[in-house]
């Protein structure tokens, strides 16, 4: 019988790709700013390979592809009317994907994240914030995902009212906080003690996504580990943000007098790109710290993916493809490589 989350959980970690967002931005499959996900109707064969890409480098989960595909987004760019057939679509391409590889056991899971309407002073947003949770929920229990993923979400009411719409279809609920600078939720709650409470109201995992790079989000998830009992996931965004500028949304690239607005987010931060070893490095201290559902967010790319992978033990498809520098005309050590390439300094 196949395990569920927890079970696996229990076992050891896993590895959940992300960043499906800046990856399609990136290949000219969507717009950033609006960042609406309309690439599951208009080119589905895109996400598929995405996912596969991602399978073999070693997530153990399929996420659908539903971030931000939510009215609020889909009413920004007029086009609320396709919502239902956008949300339905990312579930079945994730679904099929897994499908493809039977051997590996994977697991698929629905997402829901912020909706950008949520306000603390304004009683019908937090009506149309309910309901927007409880339609994509719904679709996704429907579609027969493992669990739900309520992710990149700033405030602790807000993701009160994702997990409740989580836990009343029975699913298991992870939720991952996105914590701006300041280290706390927009009320002023610490992560640590917005985790806890989500924790007593029933989440699965709790831990933290997206804003903040590998060793931004450390600072916070060791907090975390610390206060709660259940399991912890942590999945940063592979840029090198710092603790004068701890999130990625508001950061400045000082090698680069050309960005408009001088704000390297979102199309302009490659010059702060995290290399395949600093995630690999995050993986390794996240299972030394017993944070088991261990991730990349926005920027992700498979090759960042297989080396955490790897780091923690496992041995993903790509695996076969790693590098192999004793090969190489310049750097290799390979015997028959030629001498007069090896003393060339290019």
């Amino acid at each position: 019988m196949k395990k569920d989350l927890i079970s696996r959980l229990n076992e050891g970690p896993i590895i959940c790709a992300e960043g499906y967002l800046f990856a399609m931005e990136r290949r000219g499959y969507l717009s950033a700013g609006g960042f609406v996900p309309e690439v599951v109707l208009e080119h589905p064969e895109v996400v598929t390979q995405l996912h596969r890409e991602f399978i073999r480098a070693g997530s153990d989960v399929v996420q659908a592809f539903t971030y931000y595909g939510h009215r609020e987004k889909l009413r920004i760019i007029g086009k609320e009317h396709l919502l239902e057939s956008l949300q339905k679509n990312a579930l079945q391409i994730a679904k099929d994907a897994a499908n493809e590889y039977k051997d590996l056991d994977l697991m698929v899971c629905g997402d829901v994240a912020n909706t950008n309407i949520y306000d603390p002073n304004d009683k019908q947003s937090l009506i149309q914030c309910q309901k927007m949770y409880e339609e994509q929920v719904a679709w996704a229990k429907e579609a027969g995902v493992d669990f739900i993923v309520a992710e990149t979400i700033n405030w602790t009411e807000e993701m009160k009212i994702a997990l409740k719409a989580i836990k009343d279809e029975d699913m298991i609920a992870v939720a991952n906080f996105a914590i701006p600078r300041g280290d706390k939720t927009r009320e002023g709650h610490t992560p640590e003690d917005a985790c806890k409470m989500m924790e007593d109201l029933g989440a699965d995992v709790v831990g933290l996504n997206c804003y903040r790079g590998p060793d931004m989000t450390m600072k916070l998830l060791e907090k975390v580990r610390d206060k709660v009992s259940c399991h912890v996931a942590g999945l940063p965004v592979p840029y090198r943000t710092t603790e004068k500028e701890p999130g990625f949304l508001n950061i400045s690239d000082d090698g680069c007098d050309c960005i408009p607005g001088d704000n390297a987010f979102p199309v302009a931060l490659d010059n702060l790109f995290c290399n395949r070893f600093e995630m690999a490095k995050f993986a390794t201290d996240c299972m030394k710290k017993n944070i088991n559902f261990i991730g990349i967010c926005c920027g992700a790319e498979a090759h960042h993916v297989r080396e955490m992978s790897v780091a923690i033990g496992k041995k993903p498809i790509s695996m076969k493809y790693m590098p192999d520098m004793r090969k190489h005309f310049h750097h290799g050590t390979d015997e028959t490589l030629k001498q007069v390439n090896k003393e060339f300094t290019p």
